[in-house]
């Protein structure tokens, strides 16, 4: 094994397999950062052929009564 560490741009399979063995937190969290746009780009078009609909939106307000209001007497409130 050699001690000097490889170059990226020169052999970068050598360097990858480097990489993993000696800095293997740097090399996977480059690996899922770089999975991140591919899935972005991937997922919506594969859950839409599959059928999964998104989840209606949830209701930000009360639908407030249309009907009088009743009159409240004493501790009826």
């Amino acid at each position: 094994m050699s001690a000097v560490t490889p170059r990226f741009w020169a052999a970068p399979i050598r360097y990858c397999r480097w990489a993993a063995r000696e800095r293997p937190a740097y090399f996977w969290s480059v690996i899922v950062g770089a999975a991140g746009p591919v899935v972005l780009a991937t997922v919506p078009p594969f859950r839409k052929m599959i059928g999964d609909e998104d989840a209606p939106p949830v209701p930000l307000t009360y639908p407030v009564p249309t009907t009088p209001r009743k009159k409240l007497t004493g501790y009826d409130d």
